[in-house]
């Protein structure tokens, strides 16, 4: 099933809006000055701007080299984008972001991060050596309308010492999760591996769990056994790294649009790929949630930062050994840690990484350090307890609102048979002008319609029609994904009854023939694919 209907997007995001301008209003009026105040971006994260508050949620695609990347983000959009690779080597060397625009195009690095409009100017610190490797891929795909797609370069399995790539991989990585509303973890089923590299990824995701979402993909290529052995042994590794006592979800499944193979657990995968499709489907409608949720995030972090530049500040001597006590007071950092928590009642968990802020101080020049203000401080406090709960009330009457997207990439074939989806004709209008150019036109499906109908009537069709369940039934014997079967399904159900005659049900095969040699399905059905029977004005009703 194409997931591109169901990411109509409504035209109308007054509620959305509305709370992004409060976003706005309070980052620019409250927190940032406060960020500039103490040096915040000097330590911690470049500053907001205007982009990172209006654009689309992203979602960052991480994996191993050959953990299918590429093949899952094609999977998304049902169609390719130009400079995607797929094969058993590290074919992507590159951060490509996938967002919407009117016509084809490829804009790279050094131009996309001087555009204002894009939420991606202020990966300039990270050099030529990184803009040469990241481009954006703009294109007119319905999906790219409602959520960006963020591509990522394979992580090395085999390296055991640290390779250099020319820029900070990890430092790019986090750049995008502390941005990002979702992070898919791809791994293979049949290839399991940690490298130094992937754990030093798993580094840079650290205090962005809640948007992780690992996936152990190919999951039709092993049988049964060597799946619960592979989920065992991925859970286990996940443990070590991350260190938390959360579970991390990890969804089983074989995202591609190619014929699965056979194998026990096919269900499993089935109800896997809706669980994570609907996770994703639901990232338009939560997007002010997220962005309200980092906001807070990072005024936390503000507040513990100033703290501690103000504690620095506060013991460093105005005179005589500055460098003897700057040194000091470095190594006596984490127990710096526990009086700001005690004294101020700072949660431990707002704190940045103690070693990180160590590194990060050692260049730093503590006479520059601005002791703590209490109006700076007063007023990151009532946004945090006041301003923000204000918001809550907005968030609620927005969800209330907006109407759930339509959905087609879902993964719920059985929601394909659903009244609701009846209700109208989603292709494309023919024009006035082009009716009389189709009726005449040679349907492509005709010279196989014998064998078609031969199939057709060997399923018991009551009154020239066979019903949703029946067609359901025969389809799943394909092995195609239930998301692509659906899409078939509503290309084939042209007038929208719920069943299929002989004419529909044979463009249903013709359909599935063509997936099944590797062909992308059409995101509407063309004019020769329209059965004669159902096209406007043909010879036949005029004669009538």
């Amino acid at each position: 099933m194409s997931i591109r209907r169901f990411w109509s997007a409504p035209k109308t995001l007054g509620d959305v809006n509305m709370v992004t301008e409060e976003l706005k209003n309070l980052y620019y009026k409250r927190l940032l000055q406060i960020e500039k105040y103490y040096s915040f971006h000097h330590f911690h994260s470049p500053s907001y701007e205007d982009a990172d508050f209006d654009n689309k949620p992203m979602v960052l695609v991480m994996g191993q080299y050959s953990t299918g990347k590429t093949t899952f983000i094609r999977y998304l959009i049902e169609e390719d984008f130009p400079g995607s690779r797929v094969g058993p080597e590290p074919t992507t060397d590159c951060f490509t972001a996938l967002m919407y625009g009117e016509k084809t195009q490829t804009i790279p690095g050094n131009a996309i991060t001087v555009d204002p409009k894009m939420p991606f100017r202020n990966l300039d610190p990270f050099g030529n050596s990184f803009l040469n490797r990241f481009q954006c891929v703009q294109m007119p795909n319905q999906v790219l309308e409602s959520i960006s797609i963020i591509d990522t370069p394979g992580i090395l399995t085999a390296a055991k010492r640290k390779l250099s790539r020319g820029y900070d991989f990890p430092a790019v990585l986090r750049w995008f999760a502390e941005r990002v509303d979702r992070i898919i973890l791809l791994f293979d089923a049949h290839k399991l591996d940690f490298s130094d590299e992937l754990t030093r990824a798993f580094g840079a995701l650290h205090s962005y769990e809640d948007k992780l979402r690992i996936v152990l993909n190919k999951a039709d290529r092993v049988d049964s056994q060597q799946l619960m052995r592979a989920y065992g042994a991925l859970m286990w590794s996940l443990g070590k790294v991350f260190r938390t006592p959360e579970i991390l979800r990890v969804y089983i499944g074989s995202f591609w649009s190619e014929p699965r193979l056979s194998c026990d657990h096919y269900q499993l995968i089935e109800l896997e790929e809706e669980d994570l499709l609907a996770d994703v489907r639901n990232l338009p409608r939560n997007a002010a949630v997220r962005k309200l949720n980092d906001l807070v995030k990072r005024a936390r972090l503000v507040r513990a930062h100033a703290h501690i530049i103000g504690y620095l500040k506060q013991e460093m001597p105005t005179i005589f050994c500055k460098e003897s006590k700057k040194h000091n007071l470095i190594y006596q950092l984490p127990v710096i840690f526990t009086k700001i928590q005690q004294q101020h009642r700072v949660p431990a968990g707002d704190f940045p990484d103690c070693t990180k802020m160590q590194e990060k101080l050692l260049g730093q020049d503590f006479s520059k350090f601005k002791t703590l203000k209490p109006s700076l401080m007063a007023s990151l406090d009532k946004l945090l307890s006041t301003d923000v709960a204000k918001l809550v009330p907005l968030l609620q009457l927005q969800e209330e609102k907006k109407k759930p997207l339509p959905s087609v990439l879902d993964g719920e074939f059985l929601g394909t048979f659903r009244r609701e989806h009846f209700r109208q004709d989603p292709f494309k209008e023919i024009r006035d002008d082009e009716s009389s150019e189709v009726d005449f036109e040679e349907w492509a499906v005709e010279k196989f319609k014998p064998k078609y109908d031969e199939i057709f009537y060997n399923l018991s069709p009551r009154d020239g029609k066979l019903s949703g369940t029946k067609v359901k039934e025969w389809m799943t014997t394909t092995l195609l994904p239930n998301s692509v079967l659906a899409h078939i399904w509503r290309l084939a159900d042209v007038d929208k009854d719920g069943m299929l005659d002989n004419d529909e049900f044979a463009l249903a095969m013709h359909l599935i023939e063509g997936k099944l040699e590797g062909h992308w399905l059409p995101k509407e059905l063309p004019s020769h694919l329209v059965p004669p029977s159902k096209r406007p004005n043909t010879p036949s009703e005029e004669s009538v």
